[in-house]
């Protein structure tokens, strides 16, 4: 699935565990309760998208490009808060 273009797409709960979706584009995607696990991300473009929750330990996420207020989805794993 490298090189996907996912655009205007309601992908909740969608499992990408064990995808290939470098270089894939995510434009205006609400990703809630979608799994990455294993998922390689690498120059992935979320900075449109919103609702997703990315662990950076477990998946290749390497210039991947991430909005300011959708870049807290890479820190839920750590449970912490920011204002």
């Amino acid at each position: 699935m490298k090189r996907t273009i996912f655009e205007d797409c309601i992908l909740s709960e969608v499992d990408f565990s064990d995808a290939i979706l470098a270089e894939s584009s995510f434009l205006n995607c609400d990703l809630n309760g979608s799994i990455f696990n294993n998922t390689n991300l690498e120059k992935a473009d979320f900075r449109t998208s919103f609702n997703y929750s990315i662990d950076p330990t477990v998946n290749r996420i390497k210039k991947a490009k991430f909005s300011i207020e959708g870049s807290k989805g890479l820190l839920d794993k750590f449970d912490i808060e920011i204002y």
